[in-house]
């Protein structure tokens, strides 16, 4: 493995986040170019070295989610129970990402909410993007986002006023780290979050950002009408 500043002269991508034009280049690891944003920290994968959709599902076909796993539960219970804490009762919710095993759905479910499922790989199909909910749910997905910005627009408009966007995924935390960090190792991993990019996203949308747990940020949406929320 061989890691190095990305070669000089390479044209720099503007941010899948943010959209902000200037990045800087971060790093090569294994012939795969990395980014970072000055502006909302994320770093990302060269948007031309992106996985091939065949590759993306049969890698995700390999993940063994067995919603019924203890184990798998209490990994998604970081993002389930404080979400729970903070839900009315009888809330409508949406699993978005949801993979061929929903557990957190599943989870969710049995605390007395509804909740309706969207994956572009296991539940295709795109009725439950039409509807606004009190909750949308984002677990291990959003690392996997060819597009992020145009895929947290659609996040950010499908939950109603006070409802929330909770999310889960690795925080990236150690630049120095970077290159043997297992979920960078992930093919299928191409976006990678800091804590401050999903407050940089909140400020942006006018929303609040808190973290209760590492690696869960739940994003509200203020319940007050307002034109920039």
């Amino acid at each position: 493995m061989t890691t190095s500043v990305t070669a000089q002269g390479a044209v720099s991508p503007p941010c899948p986040v943010c959209g902000r034009d200037e990045t800087a280049s971060f790093a090569s690891v294994d012939g795969r170019d990395y980014w970072r944003c000055p502006g909302c920290a994320a770093r990302f994968l060269d948007p031309r070295q992106h996985p091939a959709r065949a590759e993306e599902y049969a890698a995700y076909l390999t993940h063994d989610n067995d919603p019924h796993d203890p184990r798998y539960r209490r990994f998604l219970s970081k993002l389930a129970d404080p979400l729970l804490d903070r839900l009315p009762h009888h809330a409508r919710g949406l699993d978005y990402g949801c993979g061929p095993g929903p557990a957190l759905a599943a989870m969710l479910r049995e605390a007395g909410h509804e909740v309706a499922l969207y994956d572009p790989f296991f539940a295709p199909d795109p009725a439950p993007l039409a509807d606004t909910y009190d909750f949308v749910t984002c677990t291990e997905t959003a690392e996997h986002f060819h597009r992020p910005a145009e895929e947290f627009t659609r996040l950010r408009d499908l939950v109603r006023r006070g409802g929330w966007l909770a999310l889960m995924t690795c925080f990236q935390t150690d630049d120095a780290r970077f290159a043997g960090w297992h979920y960078r190792k992930d093919p299928t991993h191409v976006v990678f979050y800091r804590e401050e990019t999903f407050h940089h996203l909140a400020q942006a949308w006018g929303w609040t950002c808190e973290v209760p747990e590492k690696d869960v940020a739940l994003m509200r949406r203020p319940a007050a009408r307002d034109a920039s929320a």
